[in-house]
């Protein structure tokens, strides 16, 4: 059987299908990372950068495969993030292979209804 860390060496890095919206004051991205715990996600704000990292853990089988279509390898996003967003209001979870994010717009960002005076 090959070398363990040989092969994490070798491992190929793709970026999941993700959707961006708007919900409620709040901006949502949701990307799909099958196979991803949480324990092996990583999310970081450095600057202007949001990074997502999901680590994949396949079992390698002893045998010979006749037919391999699942991916080995990790997951990675990066986002440019710009001065509506705050940076603590950021919250994170995981279900079923699919990572959520909530980013929270400030409060200058937000939509706001304009009370009328009659006079």
């Amino acid at each position: 059987m090959a070398d363990r860390k040989a092969l994490e060496a070798k491992r190929k890095t793709y970026m999941s299908c993700c959707d961006i919206y708007k919900e409620n004051g709040n901006v949502i991205v949701s990307m799909e990372m099958p196979g991803v715990s949480k324990d092996n996600l990583d999310i970081k704000v450095d600057g202007d950068l949001l990074v997502i990292i999901g680590k994949k853990n396949v079992n390698q089988p002893d045998g010979k495969y006749m037919i391999r279509e699942i991916r080995d390898g990790d997951y990675q996003h990066s986002f440019t993030i710009d001065e509506t967003i705050d940076r603590n209001k950021i919250e994170a979870s995981i279900k079923n292979g699919v990572v959520s994010l909530k980013l929270g717009l400030k409060e200058s960002e937000k939509p706001r209804k304009i009370n009328i005076i009659a006079k």
